[in-house]
């Protein structure tokens, strides 16, 4: 007699099932698995409490020899040696080392925090935050206190809640200080800088933190010929920095020593990398690192906009490049867009940097469509040689 089809079917099926549910059987309790998982993983985070004690300790030590926050050489010798280790250990290097300096990056923003309060700077001295009520203005507020500054603010904007003692109009009153730092918007700092060039001068240093130079030249020269010491500064990051290590920071010389030397000294016991430029110097380089990027970015994402391209779909297929890119450009367009506005218009040099941008697409969509592989890798190897290999 035949098995019919249905019969002969659920026979296999149980012919599977059976030593499925004997190995499920068998195995180790899911319940008892993660139970030791949550065992290890608040072992893990002992062990890194452990290290940060550590760390903290080493750092005392370090400013009690007057050593710097930062050791480079030291840095890559724990990076090294957590691949070797996990290489032994059967694992991915790769793991070890990402995990390896994501400790070391909190290590040092405790350290870091730790040292700028215990160096105090700024101890007995004064400082006035003008546009102390924006983002940036906050953030230097803060900075600037952690170091020791008695910290007032002027802001229009400011609110009866402010951290600091606030003023919303800026007089001959409030210039009895050390640092005046002006941290408004490219045009009101422009502003700020002609108000104050009426002013008589007094003791204080004069820093601004502009995204560009340009607009600001004749008020800061008009500042320095008038009496004051004036110096300039360019923080390469927004207020959202806690660790300023691989943070750069562009300090600006305007002939004025004093002046320059506390700009200097404002990052000098942070892991952050400062640079000076000359005035003229600044514009033309922000052109490409900020003009240039910003550009590129924003005609990314309206590409994209303008092809009508299924935002979901997109991300449940990306690839590593365009996650990347993705992500730049994600940050880029959640910026002011009065600020970037600025730095586009207000730079002098920004318009070459454009057309160069508009041209090196036309030479790439010329060699696509010509099916031009030697222009192709030409394009592509032009531009290895400036940013070198990945």
């Amino acid at each position: 007699m035949s098995v019919p089809f249905g019969g002969a079917l659920q026979r296999l099926c149980l012919g599977f099932a059976e030593p499925l549910l004997q190995a499920m059987t068998n195995s180790p309790d899911l319940k008892a698995l993660r139970d030791r998982l949550d065992v290890l993983d608040g072992s893990l985070l002992d062990a890194i409490r452990e290290r940060q004690q550590i760390i903290a300790a080493i750092g005392e030590a370090k400013r009690g020899m007057g050593k710097p926050l930062r050791d480079f050489a030291r840095e890559k010798d724990v990076l090294d040696r957590a691949e070797a280790n996990a290489a032994k250990r059967g694992l991915d290097a790769s793991l070890a080392h990402e995990l390896m300096k994501l400790l070391i990056q909190h290590s040092l923003t405790h350290q870091e925090i730790a040292h700028i309060r215990a160096q105090a700077t700024g101890a007995g001295l004064r400082a006035l935050v003008v546009g102390g009520a924006g983002q940036m203005g906050r953030w230097f507020a803060s900075f600037l206190d952690s170091q020791g500054f008695n910290v007032e603010i002027c802001d229009p904007n400011a609110s009866a809640d402010e951290a600091f003692p606030a003023h919303t109009r800026l007089d001959s009153s409030l210039l009895n200080t050390d640092l005046i730092l002006v941290a408004a918007g490219l045009r009101a700092s422009a502003g700020i800088l002609r108000e104050l060039v009426t002013m008589a001068p007094t003791k204080a240093v004069i820093i601004d933190i502009a995204s560009i130079k340009e607009p600001l030249r004749p008020s800061l020269v008009a500042l320095k010929d008038a009496g004051w010491q004036v110096a300039s500064l360019h923080p390469m990051f927004g207020p959202s920095a806690v660790l300023l290590a691989d943070r750069h920071v562009v300090v600006i010389d305007l002939g004025c020593p004093d002046a320059t030397a506390l700009a200097r000294s404002l990052f000098a016991n942070t892991t952050a990398v400062v640079s000076e430029l000359s005035l003229d110097a600044h514009d033309r380089i922000m052109a490409e690192v900020l003009g240039l990027s910003h550009a590129l970015n924003i005609a990314f994402a309206l590409a994209l906009a303008e092809g009508k391209a299924d935002g979901d779909l997109l991300q449940r297929v990306s690839s590593s490049t365009f996650d990347a890119q993705s992500k730049v450009a994600r940050r880029v367009l959640n910026e002011n867009p009065n600020l970037y506005f600025e730095i586009q218009t207000e730079n002098p040099n920004n318009a070459a940097q454009l057309d160069r941008l508009a041209t090196a697409l036309q030479h790439l969509s010329l060699a696509v469509a010509a099916r031009d592989i030697d222009t192709f890798r030409a394009l592509m190897a032009r531009g290895r040689e400036l940013l070198g290999p990945g």
